[in-house]
């Protein structure tokens, strides 16, 4: 008998977990080669339940009350290489997706089409394919996760006391980003900003937005030209 490959259901909705199960249950019939374990309502949950279960497929939403689930996935995947994370999510913009893949997860479906192309996407998530329900391909996915980032080399003491998301917070604030946007394009809260913000000001005995600017500028982290005032 084959072992059936475990599911673990992430979604804050009631609803829409009893609806995935349902039609998983369904679709596959009685002879289903998939069998949900476990389902969580936060990320909290999800990663206590993740690590004791340790199931092959994370069906993983975005929007979750305590944590973004790209983050979510991001952890998941460190602890726990061999579980695929497949988003679905009611976002369909590039910039979500392309987050959600370079975090490690394995598919990308969007919620109005998801019902009708969830099998398809758990047989290839499963097997170790890439799966989105849009026209980039599988061979796209993986140049897209396997490209490092670019960074500037930069020999300042100082700034390479910061972490990799401080510099990248950074970088943010000065080219005049506010808080909700670096929120929002980071997929973290608000109050994280304003915390890694605090981290940067203190780690480079800056004390005020001017000279966080001015900083930035010297080590050609910006264009001053095309500084937003």
């Amino acid at each position: 008998m084959i072992k059936k490959k475990t599911i673990l259901i992430v979604d804050d909705h009631p609803f829409i977990r009893e609806g995935l199960k349902a039609i998983i249950g369904r679709i596959i019939g009685a002879d289903a080669q998939y069998e949900v374990v476990g389902e969580a309502a936060t990320g909290h949950e999800a990663l206590t339940l993740a690590k004791d279960l340790k199931p092959d497929i994370c069906l993983m939403d975005i929007s979750l009350p305590d944590q973004n689930g790209i983050e979510l996935t991001r952890e998941i995947c460190r602890l726990l290489p061999k579980t695929r994370v497949l988003i679905l999510s009611m976002h369909s913009k590039v910039d979500y997706i392309a987050e959600a893949i370079q975090a490690g997860a394995s598919g990308y479906l969007v919620k109005d089409s998801a019902y009708e192309k969830l099998l398809q996407a758990l047989d290839w998530v499963s097997k170790g394919e890439y799966y989105l329900d849009t026209a980039v391909s599988g061979q796209v996915v993986k140049q897209l996760r396997s490209v490092p980032k670019k960074e500037k080399v930069i020999a300042d003491k100082d700034y390479r006391t910061l972490t990799q998301r401080e510099h990248e917070l950074m970088k943010m604030l000065a080219e005049g980003m506010n808080i909700e946007e670096i929120a929002n394009k980071l997929f973290i809260s608000p109050k994280t900003v304003k915390n890694h913000r605090a981290s940067i000001m203190a780690k480079l005995s800056l004390h005020s937005h001017y000279e966080l600017v001015r900083y930035a500028a010297k080590l050609g982290l910006i264009d001053v030209d095309l500084w937003k005032v």
